[in-house]
């Protein structure tokens, strides 16, 4: 069973059997499963959590409260001799189920924290409660960080292949009809040229506030949401407010105050005239 455990996965396991005996446990738990995942730094689930706003530190911090209601009079038992309980080696067994589930080589973090919560112990279905934590919503946050985690990489290895002479993006002026400074680590250069970032103006604070138009920015993000039927279009005399709409999307998605799937997208509006004159 161990040589499919990623060595995270391992090491966890096995400060859970020195949690439980530092705690004056019986038994090794799911609790002390979920306190050695916490205790684990830099993983997937660790991002998860984070993106979900949930505090790692007072959780554990909760779960160790109430696991210290079962210890010994000493506190303390030998590591060797605390064996794991059925649920707890119920939970290692659906990890591999996980892992199959979310196309891992082998079982990681991510695999070992939706066993434990889609089958908690009361201690932590209680706890899990308290968070709003559930393997559906776990699971649906654990999508949207490797995707962002995939477009990370793939952006990365796309300016390390631009910085190559053969590369015809590589010499930027030639695309730079504006004479405008270019962003060194733009994946799309020629488009920048041609257009404002609207995102960006946003987040250097140069937009004013938009007021009075929630329900129809509102209504822009739901469709700009959807996996279909997602191009909304806005259409009126000039001066009713389209580019307001426009602008208060964008200081909305700087804000996060959109949908997770509009998290980190750029708005670019395109300069006419400078389409115009490049031709």
């Amino acid at each position: 069973m161990n040589r499919k455990f990623s060595a995270q996965v391992k090491r966890i396991i096995n400060r859970s059997r020195d949690e439980a005996a530092k705690l004056g446990n019986y038994e090794i738990g799911t609790e002390h499963l979920l306190i050695g995942l916490l205790n684990e730094k830099n993983n997937l689930t660790n991002k998860v959590l984070e993106a979900m706003n949930i505090d790692m530190e007072k959780m554990k911090e909760n779960v160790v409260k109430q696991v210290q209601t079962g210890t010994t009079p000493s506190g303390i038992i030998p590591v060797e001799n605390i064996p794991i309980d059925r649920n707890a080696e119920k939970i290692l067994k659906i990890t591999f189920l996980e892992a199959k589930l979310n196309r891992n080589e082998q079982i990681e973090t991510e695999d070992l924290m939706m066993a434990i919560i889609k089958y908690p112990s009361e201690i932590l279905e209680k706890i899990f409660d308290e968070y709003g934590l559930t393997y559906s919503n776990f699971k649906r946050e654990l999508h949207f960080v490797k995707q962002n985690l995939e477009f990370d990489d793939d952006f990365d290895e796309y300016i390390e292949d631009s910085a190559d002479p053969g590369n015809p993006f590589s010499d930027r002026d030639e695309y730079n009809p504006k004479g405008q400074k270019q962003n060194p680590k733009s994946a799309t250069p020629i488009l920048e040229n041609y257009s404002k970032d609207i995102t960006q103006q946003a987040k250097d604070d140069k937009l004013d506030p938009i007021i009075g138009r929630e329900k129809e920015i509102e209504r822009v993000s739901q469709i700009l949401s959807r996996r279909k039927k997602n191009n909304p279009v806005l259409i009126g005399e000039p001066g009713v407010g389209k580019t307001a709409i426009v602008e208060g999307l964008a200081l909305r998605i700087v804000q996060k105050k959109v949908s997770r799937n509009l998290f980190n997208k750029r708005i670019l509006m395109l300069d006419l005239a400078a389409l115009v004159a490049g031709t």
